[in-house]
C-alpha cells in the first residue's frame, strides 16, 4: 500500500512510471474508487443514490412508479379495506418523453471531416489562390483564348469555377473536398453503421431526457476494429466535476454484471482456484443487492475503470564528434549528472491506465497502461477518455432532467385520478321517499290495499300518486303526498373540480418543460393561425434545445475518437483490409490516401439539418425568388440541398446575383442582336430598294419597247385593215350606187303609178259625186282604209301590166 500523505485515498501520482504500473498501485486506485462510490455498502452510498434516483426517474417516464406513496396518502392508519380503486399509475410523462426523444431522432445531420494538418492546409490554400488568380485575370485569359485559341488558366473548368470572392467562400465550404477528407468521412460513417449507432443514439437520447445524463464509449480490438457502445449512466462512476461535459474528470468507469464464463473470456489467465474464490465470495450478493436489488448467484459485478495520470518522457541528447545530435529515449528514472557530451530533455504527457476489479472482493483483475490511447494530434500531450459523458443541467454534481422536474406534478395527477375514482364510486342513483302513514289513509275503492309496493308500481309506471288531504277522522293529513322523489347530489361539482385540478397539473408540466400543445399537435386551437401554431412549436423546440445539443456533443466526441482510432485499424492487416474494403464500395480513389491516414489531422463537426421552421423560412425565400424569376429551378434544388441555413441563404444570394448577371448579358446580347438585325434590315431594305428601282427601270424599258413594237404592229394592222376596208368600201360603194339607181328608178315608177291611181280615184269620185247629185243619193264615204287601199292596189295591179327589167 502506498501512503500518499494526504486525506485522499488515491495513491500519490508523483511516483515513477514503474510504480504506477505495479499491481499494488492499480489495486489502491480501484479501492479508492470503490470506497468513494460504495462506502458503507448501504443505500446511502454515492452509487446507490445515483442509481436509485435514475431508477425512479425511469419508472416515472414509463408510468411504472411505485404506488405505495399514493396508498399512504389515502389510507387511514394504513387501512385500505374500504377502498376498491385502480392504483395503476397514469403514464402521463411518457408522452412528453417520447415527444422530445422522437423529435431529436428526426433531426438529421451530416458528419464533416476537415483536414487541418499543414499539408492539407497548404493544398487548400493553393487551390484557393489559383482560383483567386483566375478571378483577377479572367478578362486576360478570355482575350488570350479568343485571340489565340489557347486556355492559359490553371483552374480546371474555369468557366464553372467561382467568379468572385464571395462565390469562392461558399464554394470552399460546400463543394471543395480533398480525397483524404472524403475517405475519413466514409470511414466514420462506416464505423457508425457497423456499430448500429442509430440505436445507441436513441438510447442515450432517452437517458438525456429521462435522467438528465447520457454516455457512450469508444474502443478498439483487433477482431472488431473500432467499436462504439452504449453506456448506462446509472452504472457509471467518475471523479467529482462541475463541468456538464465531464472534460475535467481524471477517472471514470462503469459496473458490469458478468458471468464466470465471461470473466474467464475477459481474463483467461485466471486460475480455477481464483474463479472459485470469486464465485463463493459471500459478500458479493449482499454488496450489490443494496443498489441493484438483484441476487443472482452466477453473476459477478466488476468495476471497469480508466485512470488518468501523467508520465515523463525523457530523452538523452547525445552530441557526436561530427557535431550532430542523437536522441535516445530513457526511463523517467534517468537522472545523470551534468555532462558536456549529452543533455537531458523531458516532457510530461497525460497517460491512461485501464483496470478491472471485482466489487466487494479485494482482487484486481486487470491493470495496465492503456493501449491505443486517443490523443488529439494538435496536442499530443493530452489524452481522451474512452467514455463520453454529458449532463447539460448539472449543478454542483446534482443532475436535473425533464422527468425530475415533473415527478411531483405526476404524483398530483395520479392522486387526482384516484380521488376522481373515489367520487365516482360514491355516486348513488336518485330515489323516492314513501310516507307509510299517508298510504294507510288512502282507499282505492276497489277492495285492494294501497300498500307501498302498489304505490311504487303505480308511480314508476304512470308517474301518478294517489293521496288524501284529510284523514278518515277529518283531520288535516300531513302525509297527503305519500311519495316524494329524492334527488341525490351526484358529485358533479367535485368531479369538475378534480378534472380542473387534473388539467392544472398537466398544464404545469407543459409550463415547466416547455412542451406545449403545439409541439405534438394534441390540442391545436381552432382560432389560432397556422403561423402562430408554428411559432409555438418553435418556442417549444427552443425549450428543449439543450438536450439536442447534448446529444450532438456525444455524437461529435464519439466521431472524434473514431477518427483518432481509425489509424490504429491500419496497423493490423485484418482490420485494415476490412476497413478499406468497406470504404472502397463508395470511393475507390481513396485507397492510397487511407494508407497515409496517420499523417493527417482532422477536425470533426456535425452539419445539422434545419428544422421545419427554418426550412419554411428558406423555402419562402426560394419561392419568392422563383416567382420574381431571379433564380433558376436548378438553383432552387441546389439551395434546398444545403443543410447549413446560413450557407443556404448565402448560396441563394449568389445564385440571384449570377442570374442577374446572366439576365444582363442576355439583355445586352439581345440589344446587340436587335441592333445588328436592324442594321441588316436597313441594309437589306436599301438593297431591296435598289433592286426594286432596277427592276422598275427594266420593266419600264421593256414596257416601252413593248409599246413601240405594239404601236408598229398596230400601225401595220391598221394599214392592212384600212386597205381591206377601202377595198370593201369600194365594193360596197359600187353596190350602193347600183342599189341607189335602182331605188330611184323604182321611186320614180312608184310615184308615177301613185299619180295615175290618184287620178283614177279622183275621176271615180267625181263621177260618183255627179251621180249623187243627179240622182240625189245618200252621201258616200270616201275615206281610204288600209284595206280599201290594198284592195284598190290589188285591183290596179291586176289591171296594170308587169314592169320591165332595167
Amino acid at each position: 500500500m502506498i501512503n500518499t500523505g494526504t486525506n485522499s485515498s488515491f495513491p500519490d501520482q508523483v511516483v515513477p512510471d514503474e510504480v504506477k504500473q505495479s499491481y499494488d498501485y492499480g489495486l489502491q486506485v480501484a479501492r479508492a474508487i470503490e470506497g468513494e462510490w460504495f462506502h458503507g455498502y448501504n443505500s446511502g452510498s454515492r452509487f446507490s443514490v445515483n442509481y436509485n434516483n435514475f431508477h425512479f426517474r425511469r419508472l416515472y417516464a414509463r408510468g411504472e412508479q411505485p404506488v405505495q406513496k399514493y396508498k399512504d396518502e389515502l389510507s387511514i392508519n394504513g387501512d385500505l379495506s374500504y377502498l376498491n380503486l385502480d392504483w395503476k399509475p397514469i403514464p402521463v410523462l411518457s408522452k412528453f418523453v417520447d415527444i422530445v426523444v422522437n423529435g431529436m431522432g428526426s433531426r438529421n445531420y451530416d458528419i464533416k471531416a476537415f483536414s487541418q494538418d499543414p499539408v492539407s492546409r497548404k493544398n487548400r490554400t493553393d487551390y484557393a489562390d489559383s482560383i483567386l488568380r483566375n478571378i483577377a485575370l479572367k478578362d486576360y485569359h478570355k482575350s488570350v483564348k479568343n485571340n489565340l485559341g489557347y486556355d492559359i488558366s490553371q483552374v480546371e473548368n474555369a468557366e464553372t469555377a467561382p467568379q468572385s470572392e464571395e462565390e469562392l467562400e461558399v464554394h470552399m465550404q460546400l463543394d471543395y473536398k480533398q480525397a483524404i477528407e472524403i475517405a475519413e468521412e466514409e470511414a466514420i460513417n462506416n464505423t457508425l453503421a457497423r456499430n448500429k449507432y442509430k440505436l445507441i443514439q436513441h438510447r442515450f437520447n432517452h437517458d438525456l431526457t429521462t435522467i438528465g445524463i447520457g454516455a457512450n464509449k469508444t474502443g478498439y480490438n483487433k477482431s472488431e476494429g473500432v467499436t462504439v457502445e452504449y453506456v448506462d449512466p446509472a452504472n457509471i462512476v467518475y471523479s467529482y466535476t462541475e463541468d456538464p461535459n465531464f472534460e475535467d474528470i481524471w477517472y471514470v468507469g462503469e459496473i458490469k454484471a458478468l458471468t464466470l464464463g465471461e470473466i474467464k473470456k475477459y481474463w483467461p489467465h485466471l486460475l480455477p482456484e481464483e474463479l472459485e474464490k470469486i464465485e463463493k465470495y459471500n459478500g458479493n450478493n449482499n454488496y450489490t443487492r443494496g443498489w441493484a436489488g438483484r441476487n443472482e448467484g452466477n453473476t459477478i459485478y466488476v468495476l471497469f475503470f480508466e485512470y488518468k495520470t501523467y508520465s515523463d518522457q525523457v530523452f538523452k541528447i547525445k552530441y557526436t564528434d561530427q557535431g550532430l545530435e542523437k536522441a535516445l529515449e530513457k526511463t523517467d528514472m534517468f537522472n545523470p549528472p551534468p555532462s558536456d557530451n549529452f543533455d537531458k530533455v523531458s516532457r510530461s504527457i497525460e497517460v491512461l491506465y485501464s483496470g478491472a476489479k471485482v466489487l466487494g472482493y479485494d482482487q484486481l483483475l486487470d491493470w495496465r497502461l492503456a493501449e491505443n490511447m486517443t490523443r488529439p494530434k494538435s496536442n499530443l500531450t493530452k489524452v481522451n477518455m474512452n467514455y463520453n459523458i454529458t449532463a447539460p443541467r448539472m449543478y454542483k454534481g446534482r443532475i436535473e432532467s425533464i422527468v425530475s422536474k415533473c415527478m411531483g406534478f405526476a404524483d398530483m395527477i395520479q392522486i387526482t385520478h384516484i380521488k376522481l375514482q373515489q367520487v365516482l364510486s360514491k355516486i348513488v342513483p336518485d330515489g323516492v321517499f314513501l310516507d307509510v302513514d299517508g298510504l294507510a289513509e288512502v282507499d282505492l275503492g276497489n277492495g285492494t290495499n294501497y300498500n307501498p309496493a302498489e304505490a311504487l308500481n303505480m308511480y314508476f309506471q304512470t308517474g301518478s300518486v294517489v293521496g288524501r288531504s284529510m284523514t278518515q277522522d277529518g283531520d288535516l293529513n300531513h302525509g297527503k303526498v305519500p311519495i316524494q322523489e329524492l334527488s341525490s347530489s351526484n358529485g358533479q361539482a367535485k368531479i369538475q373540480s378534480l378534472i380542473s385540478t387534473y388539467q392544472y397539473y398537466l398544464q404545469m408540466i407543459r409550463d415547466v418543460t416547455g412542451l406545449n400543445e403545439a409541439r405534438d399537435g394534441s390540442m391545436p386551437n381552432e382560432k389560432s393561425l397556422v403561423g402562430l401554431q408554428k411559432l409555438a412549436a418553435a418556442n417549444s423546440n427552443t425549450a428543449t434545445r439543450h438536450i439536442l445539443d447534448a446529444s450532438l456533443y456525444l455524437t461529435l466526441r464519439a466521431c472524434e475518437n473514431i477518427t483518432l482510432r481509425i489509424s490504429d485499424c491500419l496497423e493490423f492487416d485484418l482490420t485494415r483490409e476490412a476497413l478499406i474494403n468497406s470504404i472502397t464500395a463508395y470511393n475507390v480513389g481513396t485507397l492510397e490516401e487511407m494508407y497515409n491516414l496517420h499523417l493527417y489531422d482532422f477536425g470533426i463537426y456535425l452539419e445539422l439539418e434545419p428544422d421545419d421552421e427554418e426550412k419554411a423560412l428558406l423555402e419562402q425565400n426560394i419561392q419568392m425568388a422563383l416567382q420574381q424569376n431571379q433564380i433558376y429551378l436548378e438553383d432552387a434544388i441546389d439551395v434546398r440541398n444545403v443543410k447549413n441555413l446560413k450557407l443556404a441563404n448565402k448560396l441563394l444570394k449568389i445564385k440571384r446575383q449570377e442570374k442577374q448577371k446572366i439576365d444582363q448579358q442576355i439583355a445586352q446580347q439581345q440589344m446587340q442582336a436587335q441592333a445588328q438585325a436592324q442594321a441588316e434590315a436597313a441594309q437589306a431594305t436599301a438593297l431591296a430598294e435598289a433592286q426594286k428601282q432596277q427592276a422598275i427601270a427594266q420593266t419600264t424599258l421593256q414596257i416601252e419597247q413593248g409599246k413601240s413594237q405594239f404601236d408598229i404592229q398596230l400601225l401595220q394592222q391598221e394599214g392592212q385593215i384600212k386597205m381591206q376596208l377601202a377595198e370593201q368600201k369600194f365594193g360596197y360603194d359600187m353596190q350602193l350606187a347600183q342599189l341607189d339607181s335602182q331605188t330611184r328608178l323604182q321611186v320614180d315608177s312608184e310615184k308615177e303609178n301613185r299619180k295615175d291611181n290618184r287620178t283614177k280615184i279622183q275621176a271615180s269620185q267625181q263621177s260618183e259625186l255627179i251621180d249623187q247629185r243627179k240622182n240625189n243619193l245618200l252621201p258616200k264615204n270616201f275615206e281610204i282604209t288600209p284595206e280599201t287601199v290594198d284592195q284598190k292596189m290589188e285591183q290596179d295591179a291586176s289591171l296594170q301590166p308587169p314592169p320591165e327589167n332595167i
